[in-house]
């Protein structure tokens, strides 16, 4: 069976524009984009049009690429001082002479969207709640939540430790008591590794799983997305050979990509004062 990302996420969507008119809440979602990277910007223009769309009022402040990382860190801290902003979000990439990792550590939690600060990530860590979870893990749960599939129990494996999927993805299995094994480039008999989980969450940006790694049972989730030598959208996984060999399998694209979004979106609605 085919998890229809786009389907949930056009629900979830629909759901919080009710949510945000009936309890007259009053977000304001500040987007920050650094430079003209092409791909960035219709990302960047997509959350501000959804956001809009369901209710939350966006702001895009566009900066040259000559912006250094002090102008930019000041500007995050003037954001975190104006009570009318209630979430704000750096998109990613940024140009290599500023370090992500001091514009994500400025970014006050209460109003850290994409759940990357400190402070998120370490209650992630030792089980407590962050204010907000990662869009990308949260929105994958929420789709598997929809199909009412099961993570109690289950043997899940993540492949893949990037701090945007792999790592908190995991965390939040775990937090769901999920049995968790986290592959990367090192790890061996992956293959074999596959072919015993319950559960597949696939998010390094190549083609990894194939049909005879895998089970008639498994779940797998597919959140690699990239440009084939054709120049087709695929991700992690053979989707044609696969799909007919396992119980749920998410496509590429329509699977992950909208649910991150909505997820983006059920946090954005978030107001913390």
């Amino acid at each position: 069976m085919i998890l229809d990302g786009k389907a949930v996420s056009n629900k979830i969507l629909e759901n919080l524009k009710n949510k945000i008119e009936e309890n007259n809440i009053k977000a304001n979602l500040v987007v920050i984009l650094v430079g003209d990277n092409p791909a960035s910007q219709v990302y960047v223009r997509n959350k501000k049009l959804t956001a809009e769309k369901i209710g939350i009022k966006s702001t895009v402040i566009e900066l040259p690429v000559t912006t250094t990382e002090e102008e930019l860190l000041n500007i995050i801290r003037a954001l975190n001082n104006d009570d009318k902003v209630t979430g704000i979000l750096v998109q990613l990439p940024l140009p290599t002479h500023i370090d992500k990792n001091k514009v994500v550590q400025v970014i006050s939690p209460k109003k850290d969207v994409d759940g990357f600060s400190p402070e998120n990530v370490g209650k992630l860590a030792i089980g407590l709640e962050p204010y907000y979870y990662p869009a990308t893990p949260q929105g994958i749960l929420m789709l598997l939540d929809e199909y009412n599939i099961p993570l109690e129990g289950v043997d899940a494996l993540v492949i893949g430790r990037s701090n945007i999927v792999g790592r908190p993805m995991a965390q939040m299995l775990l937090k769901r008591n999920a049995t968790v094994t986290i592959a990367h480039s090192y790890t061996k008999n992956l293959e074999e590794k596959i072919k015993t989980a319950d559960i597949v969450v696939s998010a390094v940006g190549h083609k990894v799983v194939r049909c005879k790694m895998v089970n008639k049972n498994s779940v797998i989730v597919d959140v690699g997305i990239f440009r084939d030598s054709n120049g087709k959208l695929t991700g992690d996984v053979d989707f044609a050979v696969v799909s007919p060999s396992v119980k749920y399998i998410t496509p590429v694209p329509g699977g992950v990509g909208p649910m991150t979004i909505a997820s983006l979106m059920y946090n954005a609605s978030k107001v913390y004062h």
